[in-house]
């Protein structure tokens, strides 16, 4: 037997039910995109002219395999978070939207798990 009144229930949950958990998602990921973008660009910038020797040890050092894990998580994170608003304002069939969110997911996800075994295997190797 609940306790609590359907407006206690249903307050700061949304028209989805789903609260604001998606938006704080999106907006974490985003700040935290930031800094790790700004690292990237500036030591792969810093790198201009390096052998593959040495982008293959730059990468196998252990903060920069974890930044760079970091780096890549952030990013199909936000990506599928931001095609999920997209699918849920413009296609308008369900099934279509549900299609759509589940394949995009499943190829991030296997985008990601790719970048980062590939970063595991440079930072185990190094």
């Amino acid at each position: 037997m609940a306790v609590r009144t359907p407006i206690g229930r249903a307050r700061g949950l949304g028209s989805a039910k789903e609260g604001t958990h998606h938006w704080w998602m999106q907006r974490v990921t985003a700040i935290a995109l930031v800094p790790l973008a700004l690292w990237f660009v500036a030591s792969v910038a810093s790198m201009a002219g390096a052998d593959y020797v040495a982008m293959r040890a730059w990468a196998g050092q252990p903060i920069t395999a974890t930044l760079l894990i970091s780096l890549i998580v952030a990013t199909f994170y936000h990506a599928a978070l931001g095609m999920q608003v997209v699918y849920e304002d413009y296609v308008h069939p369900h099934w279509v939207k549900v299609v759509f969110d589940i394949a995009t997911k499943l190829v991030f996800f296997a985008f990601a798990v790719a970048c980062i075994f590939s970063i595991l295997k440079l930072a185990f190797a190094a």
